[in-house]
């Protein structure tokens, strides 16, 4: 039987970093992969959607150059070569994460992973094989939660996993969930001519996402034509004729119908426990529960990613699997969730990080707010793309800056200033102070600074 020092079980975003990082460390490492390596992320989340997404976003340019005095002839779409350069991308990707686990001098192997309490691990595959692990990491990851709606066991529809096979754009699709996945379908589908409509149980979409932001981009979506049921109940789906049918209860508890061809339920995931049932181990409700250390209830058995719960990024699950690995092999070093980014792919984007407002106050801290709206900033207005803003959550007394979220284009890009300043216990003075480039629409940070400090210039 083959020994390792430290054992990974999945090849996601927490997996590969947590095999690679260990490597580096100069052990002996396997990693285990029932499906393809890049998990979910990869494979059926965060890359091909954003690759449909910015397919999406060139056909919002291409319908906007009109008035710009920009025109071209009539605008048609292939869903097939959409989706071939999407698996391009997914390809070229798992082929580097291949490569740098080959150069990592990690065994990779393929098959399902069933982890014993003694940290033997049983491979299930081409081959059935046993090896054994001084520490074993679960990166397992996640998948699509399908609440108990009547009609899912009869009615054909898609989750997040699944959607990505569609061979040709549909005519109407209803998203029921409103949160990230649900809204950033709704752009993609929205820009490809389908009639969508979100179905969300909330009072708002993205509900764990500021409130200020959500409005935007609710307001957004509805300008693009999008329809939103807020405070909706889905009681049950069903065929009709050649159509789907979506029957759901408005807030004021009237029974609606909403007929469509496709149906995409996002209302979240649940953790993939396979190959860790026989270990007892200690639960969080769904999730595995782990310490400060992100070791599980039997000494030596870390668990990362979706797996855990928490905030359900790929980016945490990297951070989870780097921090593992350094306690593994005998560090120790707590897991900080304090500076956590957050991104929303929509059109136009939402990106925060650290505390929302209200989650501030309820901390017992004495908060003032300011918000700086992209409509002052030549960079927007030039780019036409001048819908949204930025807004700065900081601790009246000293300024440190305590959270930010910002909506627009591109603002993604722009949220590591924020964190860098909140990771260096930065103040809204030194952001104030700073020197920005112009034109850009970066520059809306330091006139939020100035203007909470009252020395705005462009307020």
């Amino acid at each position: 039987m083959k020994s390792y020092h430290i054992v990974v079980i999945g090849g996601g975003p927490g997996g590969y970093v947590a095999a690679i990082r260990a490597a580096k460390e100069g052990k002996t490492v396997a990693l285990i992969e029932a499906d393809q390596l890049g998990g979910t992320c990869l494979n059926r989340g965060c890359i091909p959607s954003k690759t449909l997404l910015r397919h999406a976003e060139v056909i919002q340019d291409i319908k906007a150059a009109k008035n710009w005095g920009i025109e071209t002839g009539e605008l048609t779409l292939s869903l097939e070569k959409m989706m071939a350069r999407k698996d391009q991308v997914i390809k070229r990707l798992r082929m580097g994460i291949a490569s740098l686990l080959k150069a990592g001098k990690v065994d990779v192997y393929q098959g399902e992973g069933t982890v014993q309490k003694d940290k033997t691990i049983l491979i299930s595959g081409n081959e059935n094989q046993t090896i054994q692990a001084d520490s074993v990491i679960l990166a397992t990851g996640s998948v699509p939660l399908v609440p108990p709606i009547e009609g899912t066991k009869e009615v054909a529809y898609h989750t997040s996993d699944t959607i990505f096979r569609l061979t040709e754009i549909p005519n109407s699709i209803v998203i029921i969930g409103g949160g990230v996945i649900g809204i950033e379908f709704a752009c993609i589908f929205e820009s490809l001519g389908t009639n969508v409509t979100i179905v969300e149980m909330a009072d708002r979409l993205v509900p764990n996402e500021d409130p200020d932001a959500a409005t935007a981009i609710q307001n957004s979506l509805e300008k693009k034509g999008i329809t939103i049921m807020t405070q909706t109940k889905v009681e049950s789906i069903d065929t009709k004729r050649n159509d789907r049918v979506v029957r759901v209860t408005s807030p004021d508890g009237k029974g609606i119908e909403l007929d469509c061809e496709e149906i995409l339920i996002a209302v979240g995931r649940q953790p993939n426990l396979s190959g860790m049932e026989g270990l007892g181990l200690n639960m969080n409700g769904p999730f595995v529960a782990v310490n400060d250390y992100l070791e599980t209830s039997i000494r030596g058995i870390y668990a990362v990613g979706d797996l855990v719960g928490g905030w359900q990024l790929a980016h945490v699950a990297s951070a989870e699997g780097t921090v593992a690995v350094i306690n593994a092999v005998g560090g120790c070093q707590p897991m900080d969730y304090r500076v956590v980014p957050r991104c929303v792919y929509t059109q136009p984007e939402i990106a925060s990080v650290g505390l929302t407002e209200e989650e501030a106050r309820k901390k017992g801290y004495k908060v003032k707010v300011e918000i700086y709206h992209h409509a002052g900033n030549g960079k927007a207005i030039a780019s036409d793309d001048a819908d949204g803003f930025v807004k700065i959550i900081a601790e009246e007394k000293y300024g440190e800056i305590l959270g930010a979220v910002f909506v627009g284009s591109h603002v993604t890009e722009m949220l590591s200033t924020a964190s860098a300043f909140m990771y260096l216990e930065g103040t809204v003075e030194e952001m104030a102070n700073m020197i920005f480039p112009h034109p850009t629409v970066s520059e809306t940070m330091m006139e939020a600074a100035a203007s909470w400090l009252g020395k705005g210039i462009h307020s």
